[in-house]
């Protein structure tokens, strides 16, 4: 059973495919996953709904965190090519997302001007304006759209209350193309009920949803580390390919991580 978690508020470096040497944020709880979903194939595991009161971080606690470590591998000569707010969990969900977004600019410019601002978002959140300005101001703005139809979002994200995939991308439309959407595709199980995004009708209903989207560019991924849910399975590079070749038949930069 899937659960890794962050055990501090700055992780890392790691290194990325995607971002190269990949300082992380973790505004959320260390000890437990907070999030807006429950999606069957997090690596942190299933969302932990037993937490009366979560306790997060403070804004000066991770400004003061995050310039300890720009400043120590400033002084060492060691690189860092992205600052990525990533996780235990969904970031914007942090009351002062907007002002730690400000906060983390203001420290990148200082220490290391040439590295890029990420943030990985399950875009739950992006329907309040200032999450909306936040994200404008950073260089990659990664959200997730991992279904076409609201049947296989229900599945697979298992959103908490009743948002639903219309309103998802109602919220992804507001960035007029500013924006990288992430899809990981599956295959599997779930309460004994088949999860499939990779069919011909889903990817056809997702390729559609991409189309109103607009997005910057489309990144492809599968599985790759141990599931919450262990009645799914990673797809092979061959459909994730194919996959991929249709986003760029309809006019959209692709990337493939497998």
């Amino acid at each position: 059973m899937g659960g890794f978690l962050f055990d501090d508020i700055i992780f890392g470096p790691v290194k990325s495919r995607r971002l190269g040497v990949s300082l992380g944020v973790n505004l959320l709880p260390t000890d437990y996953k907070f999030c807006s979903f429950n999606c069957i194939y997090c690596e942190c595991g299933w969302t932990d709904e037993s937490h009366k009161k979560v306790v997060l971080p403070s804004r000066n606690d991770i400004q003061e965190r995050l310039e300890s470590v720009l400043t120590l591998r400033k002084e060492n000569q060691l690189p860092i090519d992205s600052i990525t707010f990533a996780g235990n969990g969904e970031p914007t969900l942090h009351p002062d997302f907007a002002e730690i977004i400000e906060d983390t600019i203001q420290l990148r410019n200082l220490y290391f001007p040439e590295a890029i601002i990420t943030v990985l978002s399950n875009a739950s959140i992006i329907h309040n304006s200032k999450i909306i300005g936040a994200l404008l101001k950073v260089d990659k703005n990664i959200l997730k759209l991992d279904a076409g139809t609201e049947a296989t979002f229900q599945a697979i994200n298992q959103p908490k209350g009743n948002l639903k995939l219309h309103q998802v991308v109602d919220y992804l439309k507001k960035f007029e193309g500013k924006l990288i959407i992430q899809t990981l595709f599956v295959q599997g199980f779930n309460q004994h009920k088949g999860i499939n995004n990779t069919n011909e009708e889903e990817v056809n209903a997702w390729l559609k949803l991409v189309q109103e989207i607009q997005p910057e560019s489309v990144i492809l991924y599968p599985i790759e580390r141990e599931t919450p849910e262990n009645t799914i399975h990673k797809i092979d590079i061959q459909m994730l390919n194919s996959i991929a070749e249709k986003v760029q038949e309809i006019g959209f930069k692709t990337e493939v991580f497998y």
